[in-house]
């Protein structure tokens, strides 16, 4: 009897060790089977579409977020001996207070810098829109290519466009520039030449482009800008 009842009581830990098995079985089949969590994920944020559409017949500049007209500038372009280059581009770099370098002489950031207190290199090498020490020639064909804007408006225009903004040189009036600048207005005359004979580019390191040399350096790198404000065999400015 009492090898009986040993055997017996050895029996019972087996059981138990059995029992908690197969409720620990059962507990991963049912966690398994279990309805997944949703995972919330951040929505990406709103991503602003930035176009520059600048008419050169117009001598005019809109600013266009999301189809959105924000502002329109008056600006100038390039005179017919150097005209601006008409197409699509995109706007390289950015450079505040750009130091001007021109055939060994260096203008510093002020009243005189004839790309003015901002520069916006684009990827048509050696253009740019920036500002001009010659305010008078806002609203004309006057630039060597460039597209020039006033003061005022080229610093609230600079801090609203960054790297990599569309910007469309178009060089006749058409329905899209009709939309956007309304009547056509009479062009003004063009310019007289600038006392200034350059023009500049931001890139690094400054090296001229096909004619001459000259260049902007501003805190960051800079680009070169060829003799008589012409870069790139067209001309900027």
């Amino acid at each position: 009897m009492k090898g009986m009842n040993l055997s017996r009581l050895a029996a019972v830990p087996v059981a138990m060790a059995a029992a908690i098995f197969s409720l620990a079985a059962t507990a991963q089949q049912q966690q398994g089977v279990q309805p997944a969590v949703p995972v919330a994920f951040p929505q990406p944020e709103h991503v602003t579409q930035r176009e520059i559409v600048v008419s050169l017949e117009d001598r005019k500049l809109a600013l266009i977020e999301n189809g959105e007209i924000k502002k329109i500038y008056t600006v100038a372009v390039g005179k017919p001996s150097t005209p601006s280059p008409e197409g699509t581009f995109t706007i390289q770099r950015r450079v505040a207070n750009p130091t001007y370098h021109h055939d060994g002489k260096t203008v510093l950031p002020g009243p005189q810098n004839p790309v003015g207190t901002r520069w916006m290199g684009l990827s048509k090498t050696g253009y740019g829109i920036h500002g001009t020490n010659e305010p008078k020639s806002i609203g004309k064909a006057s630039s060597h290519g460039c597209i020039r804007m006033a003061r005022a408006d080229l610093e609230e225009f600079y801090g609203r466009v960054a790297v990599g903004d569309t910007v469309r040189l178009v060089g006749h009036r058409n329905e899209e520039t009709a939309r956007l600048f309304g009547p056509a207005d009479m062009p003004a005359t063009t310019a007289s030449e600038p006392t200034q004979t350059a023009e500049t580019v931001p890139a690094a390191p400054a090296a001229s482009e096909p004619g001459s040399a000259a260049a902007v350096s501003p805190a960051a790198a800079i680009t070169p800008v060829s003799a008589m404000g012409m870069v790139a065999s067209a001309g900027t400015r």
